[in-house]
C-alpha cells in the first residue's frame, strides 16, 4: 500500500433504503449528483445497515418463536427471548455471555456480539418490533456492487462493507470490514524489509479493516446519516483478497 494524501468524503443524498431497492443504482445516482467521478483504486465504504436493508434482511420479532435454550439464555442476559432466538439462528456457537450481551461465532465466521443483529436506526412500522440481520454474504454483495459500478463508470473500484465491532483487548467499537472486493483486504508483509533491512517475520496488515475504521469516523455511530464514504488516494499492487481473509482460524484464536 502506498499513499501520501488520502481523502474521505461522505456521499450526500443517500435516501432511506428499503427492501428491494437497487443499491447500485442509488450509489451511481448519488455519486453523479455529488460530482464524484470515480477513478481506479478509489474505495466506496458502505454501511452494513443499508446493504442489509436493500437485501430485505428484516425479521419481525412477532414471528419468532423462542426455543427453550433461547428462553434460558434470555433470562441470563436480560434480553428478549425472540431476539436471542434470532442470535442463535445466525450463530455457529455461543462463546461467552453475560448481562446484556452474547458473544458468538456468526455463521459467516465473525466473532462478534449478538451476531450483529441490531434494532437501532431501523424503522418499526405500525409499532411492530423488527430486527436487522447481517447481509447473507457480504463478500458476494461487494463483488456484485463492484461489477455494477465498474461498468457504470469504466473504472476498477474497490468496495468495502463496514460495521462496528468491539475488541477483546481494548474498550470501544471500531469499524471493521464485513465484506470487500477489489482490494487486498489482508496484506502479507512477512519477509519485507524494515527501515534497517531486517525482514518482517509476522506482520500482516488488515487493510480493509483500516479503511473501514477510517470511514466510520465520518459515518458516525448514531444519527449522522452518512452511510457511504468515498475514499481516494490509496494505491496497491498486491492481489485482491476479500474480507474472508481477515477471519482468524479457530485453532489460532487465543481467546477460544
Amino acid at each position: 500500500m502506498e499513499s501520501t494524501v488520502v481523502t474521505l468524503t461522505a456521499v450526500a443524498g443517500i435516501p432511506m433504503v428499503q427492501p428491494g431497492d437497487d443499491l447500485a443504482d442509488i450509489l451511481i445516482d448519488n455519486l453523479n449528483r455529488a460530482s464524484i467521478v470515480p477513478r481506479d483504486q478509489d474505495v466506496l465504504v458502505i454501511a452494513q445497515k443499508i446493504v442489509s436493508k436493500a437485501e430485505g434482511r428484516y425479521v419481525d420479532l412477532c414471528e419468532v418463536v423462542p426455543s427453550p435454550r433461547a428462553v434460558q439464555l434470555a433470562a441470563e442476559v436480560n434480553k428478549d427471548p425472540r431476539l436471542i432466538e434470532l442470535i442463535l439462528s445466525e450463530s455457529r456457537e455461543v462463546l461467552r455471555h453475560r448481562g446484556g450481551v452474547l458473544v458468538v461465532e456468526h455463521r459467516l465466521g465473525f466473532v462478534m456480539a449478538n451476531a450483529g443483529i441490531d434494532q437501532s436506526n431501523i424503522d418499526h412500522p405500525g409499532g411492530r418490533e423488527r430486527a436487522l440481520l447481517l447481509p447473507e454474504n457480504p463478500d458476494a454483495s461487494c463483488a456484485k456492487l463492484k461489477a455494477r459500478l465498474d461498468r457504470a463508470f469504466g473504472v476498477d473500484l474497490a468496495i468495502v462493507i463496514n460495521d462496528s465491532f468491539g475488541r477483546p483487548w481494548r474498550n470501544g467499537v471500531v469499524g471493521v470490514a464485513l465484506g470487500a472486493a477489489g482490494l487486498p483486504s489482508l496484506l502479507n508483509l512477512i519477509g519485507a524489509p524494515d527501515l534497517y533491512g531486517r525482514a518482517m517475520r509476522v506482520t500482516e496488515v488488515a487493510v480493509a479493516d483500516e479503511i473501514a475504521a477510517a470511514a466510520s469516523l465520518i459515518m458516525g455511530q448514531t444519527d449522522a446519516g452518512k452511510p457511504v464514504i468515498h475514499v481516494r488516494g490509496l494505491q496497491w499492487n498486491a492481489p485482491e483478497r476479500n474480507a474472508a481473509a481477515l477471519l482468524r482460524p479457530k485453532q489460532q484464536d487465543m481467546f477460544r
